[in-house]
């Protein structure tokens, strides 16, 4: 093949699956990204609200990590029309998805530390 590399189907089937992965992970594992999320669970939010119901995020790394979940097409900011500045965030479909990530994600935490405390 003269130094030709050719990925058969399955080896750019896994290729995606990785990439899509890692992205992931790297966007889920941003500071704040998570809990961010998990307080819009409830359901929708004003600015405030979250960063009176985060604690330890600075205002400039909250405004961030909304833009970042917005353009991620996780959330959607609505201006509200009663009062000027007034914003309030709400998860997409896709932003509620996250549920079952995040269940999943705890229950796999709770099984290994049992696990670990039974080694013990």
């Amino acid at each position: 093949m003269n130094g030709v590399f050719i990925l058969t189907q399955n080896e750019e089937q896994n290729q995606t699956t990785c990439d899509l992965y890692r992205s992931a992970i790297e966007f889920i594992g941003k500071r704040w990204t998570g809990i961010i999320v998990y307080q819009l669970f409830e359901g929708p939010k004003r600015y405030h609200e979250l960063l009176n119901s985060i604690d330890g995020i600075s205002d400039r790394l909250l405004s961030e990590r909304l833009k970042d979940l917005e353009q991620e097409g996780l959330l959607i900011k609505h201006v509200l029309a009663d009062a000027p500045k007034k914003v309030e965030y709400e998860l997409t479909p896709p932003g509620y998805e996250f549920k079952k990530v995040f269940q999943a994600m705890m229950d796999w935490a709770a099984t290994k530390e049992e696990f670990k405390r039974q080694m013990k």
